[in-house]
């Protein structure tokens, strides 16, 4: 099973019509008790001219995890995407927003992080 069918089990009651890109992930969720429509909008090329700004969304995602990153783990990661996100049109603000707070703040230590975050 995909991280995306375990999320639509999770989020979307059974028997709901779930509309998909065509991605093969999606499979799984016929079999599962979903309505499954998927709907391919056209060929790989052209899948940018029709959603922009999705697609430049998620291949900023994809260069930053790539360029920046050698692993992120999924505690972190929702939390420095939006970070770097809000911060896309002026490229040092994230630096010197950090910069910023940890001189304005006492050093706290891996485990000190892990215990304040919130569980959702």
């Amino acid at each position: 099973m995909t991280a995306a069918v375990g999320f639509v089990e999770g989020a979307v009651a059974p028997g709901s019509v779930v509309f998909t890109d065509g991605w093969r992930g999606y499979v799984p969720l016929k079999k599962k008790g979903y309505d499954h429509r998927p709907n391919t909008q056209g060929a790989g090329p052209n899948a940018p001219n029709l959603l922009p700004r999705a697609h430049r969304a998620f291949s900023n995602l994809k260069r930053w995890l790539m360029g920046t990153h050698h692993g992120v783990g999924r505690t972190h990661l929702p939390h420095e995407f939006v970070f770097r996100f809000n911060r896309r049109h002026t490229p040092m603000a994230a630096f010197q927003t950090l910069l910023g707070l940890a001189g304005q703040h006492t050093p706290i230590t891996y485990k000190m992080l892990y215990r304040a975050e919130s569980t959702g």
